[in-house]
């Protein structure tokens, strides 16, 4: 897709909806859980005693106890914050 011919100004764009998998890393237990989902899906991540150290496709980046860790279109892991997420996506398990 290319941007309209006046590239020096910024424009607005909409993002495509998807849907996504995510998983919440709730409490020693819900690490686990994460950790396995990732690793069992081609990632790699380590636990602290923190929450998750996830390697992205930008390095290796950490997700805290709370945050949710997001499965991309293109299967790349990575963590994202609640309230990032909240704004961002809604439950599509009916769909």
């Amino acid at each position: 897709m290319e941007p309209p011919n006046d590239s020096r100004e910024p424009h607005r764009f909409r993002k495509r909806p998807v849907v996504i998998e995510a998983a919440r890393v709730n409490g020693v237990s819900g690490a686990w859980m994460v950790m396995r989902w990732i690793e069992q899906n081609g990632g790699r991540c380590d636990k602290n005693q923190d929450g998750l150290s996830i390697e992205t496709m930008e390095g290796w980046m950490h997700a805290s106890h709370g945050d949710w860790v997001i499965r991309g279109v293109a299967g790349e892991f990575y963590p994202c914050k609640p309230d990032i997420f909240e704004q961002t996506y809604e439950p599509a398990d009916a769909e």
